[in-house]
């Protein structure tokens, strides 16, 4: 902590600050409160996708050894791209799916087997559900990163400002009461000599 000039002016200045940090405070711990929310349920549908992802894997385990036919479906299924907009969370832009395009190329269906068309259908959802989670990553490590700098205000604010200014100004209220009471001292006995010249 600073040394503190124990003078009036001082005074104001640390009991200006002080309100300032009062009143910004529960506004950065509201800040905290709702990036844990958000994050707590970016984790929540990250859980759920990664379910959702799971259970069409084991669906897909009867069939899965017709893939090793040599059809390559790389060919058949093209990411054109993801669709994403910015959506702005407590001071925080982030990415929110959009849409994924993707275009599946026309194939002979009589050089391709039956299950190409329910294989690509599957293969599109999985996409979709991967993209979906990247961003939800993506998002989470930038509420993380805002949710860290917000913590460390709330704790500066509440463990150093706060309680800096609040000492500072008990040390200069106790010194100006000293300095009056010395004063009102001083006084008195200016007083008393100055009656006791008066009498002479």
């Amino acid at each position: 902590m600073k040394k503190v000039k124990l003078t009036k002016p001082e005074l104001k200045k640390q009991k200006d600050s002080l309100k300032r940090f009062q009143r910004y405070l529960p506004t950065l711990q509201i800040k905290k409160q709702l990036l844990q929310l958000e994050m707590g349920r970016i984790l929540r549908e990250i859980k759920e996708i990664n379910g959702e992802i799971a259970r069409i894997k084991d669906s897909i385990n009867p069939w899965a050894g017709y893939l090793a036919q040599g059809i390559d479906l790389s060919q058949l299924l093209v990411i054109e791209g993801i669709e994403t907009k910015k959506v702005n969370v407590t001071g925080v832009d982030i990415p929110v799916f959009v849409a994924a395009h993707i275009h599946i190329e026309e194939y002979d269906l009589f050089e391709y087997p039956l299950w190409v068309d329910k294989a690509l259908e599957i293969l599109q959802a999985l996409v979709i559900l991967t993209a979906r989670r990247i961003i939800l990553e993506a998002q989470f490590r930038l509420l993380s990163v805002e949710l860290q700098i917000t913590s460390q205000r709330v704790n500066l604010f509440e463990k150093v400002k706060i309680p800096e200014a609040e000492n500072a100004i008990k040390k200069i209220s106790i010194h100006m009461a000293e300095q009056m009471a010395t004063a009102v001292g001083w006084a008195r006995i200016a007083r008393k000599k100055i009656q006791a010249q008066e009498r002479k």
